[in-house]
């Protein structure tokens, strides 16, 4: 169910209400007492449809096993239904809270891609289906270069952008090329592409290279020019996500060494 005044009126319940044992035993009591009205009402409406409206009618001992019968089964069914129905939505909307904080959890809020617990997770799942189909695995790091002196001299509000505008690079890489990635943490981001020669991880870094050169960050006054530096690292068979990470890792020192806004490679991991 979608409705909006549905939804805040059930997050309300769960966040409010359901915080302290003394709101569960008041949420027990109103459930109770909406029982027992219920169940009054209805024993009432078949009573009438039963016996008729006359008080001072003869009835029957049948007649009475009758109204029992019916009014127990009747009562019975509609409230195990209602609040079976009303748990089941309660349970609904704690699922979807669930799934929403889970993918929090595994989201940078700045950028929107894949945190570094979200990018572990998934990477890992990626490279065991890899393996699976006998498909290889590349890892690029990439490392946004002299961020430090971006956000000292332009401030966080520009870094931010910088981060903004790297991170818009590497998700269009992503819809290209079916590409995990994600901000690694700080100055850093990962990619994992899996089923790709080492030339056409090659290829496919400098592809990003490129296009984070060619982006610009507008700062109000000048145009900021941005590069990054890139390691990766190809493996054909028995992958580990942690070893493949510190492979690219050192190229990516690598790259930094040898003058930054380049790409440089490792052969497959030991």
């Amino acid at each position: 169910m979608n409705d909006p005044a549905y939804c805040e009126v059930v997050q309300t319940e769960m966040a409010i209400k359901i915080e302290t044992r003394g709101d569960v035993l008041r949420r027990t009591g109103k459930v109770m007492v909406i029982a027992a009205g219920m169940t009054a009402v209805m024993s009432f409406t078949i009573g009438m449809l039963v016996f008729g409206r006359d008080l001072a009618a003869q009835i029957t001992v049948g007649q009475m096993q009758a109204f029992g019968l019916t009014a127990g089964v009747f009562i019975a069914v509609t409230l195990s239904g209602a609040m079976s129905y009303r748990a089941g939505l309660l349970m609904l909307e704690l699922a979807r809270t669930r799934r929403e904080l889970a993918q929090i959890s595994q989201t940078d809020q700045l950028t929107g891609l894949l945190n570094r617990r979200g990018f572990d997770a998934e990477a890992t799942i990626a490279l065991e289906k890899a393996e699976t189909n006998g498909a290889s695995a590349a890892v690029l790091m990439c490392d946004i270069d002299h961020f430090k002196s971006i956000n000292d001299r332009y401030g966080h509000e520009i870094g931010d952008k910088v981060l903004v505008e790297i991170a818009d690079v590497l998700r269009q890489f992503a819809v290209r090329h079916g590409a995990l990635v994600a901000r690694y943490g700080g100055e850093e981001f990962a990619a994992v592409l899996t089923g790709r020669s080492h030339e056409q991880a090659a290829h496919g870094a400098e592809e990003i290279r490129r296009d984070c050169a060619e982006r610009t960050i507008l700062d109000g006054v000048t145009r900021l020019p941005v590069t990054i530096s890139i390691g990766f690292t190809v493996k054909e068979t028995d992958f580990d996500l942690g070893n493949l990470m510190r492979t690219a890792d050192q190229a990516l020192y690598a790259a930094k060494r040898h003058g930054r806004d380049r790409v440089e490679h490792a052969r497959d991991a030991a």
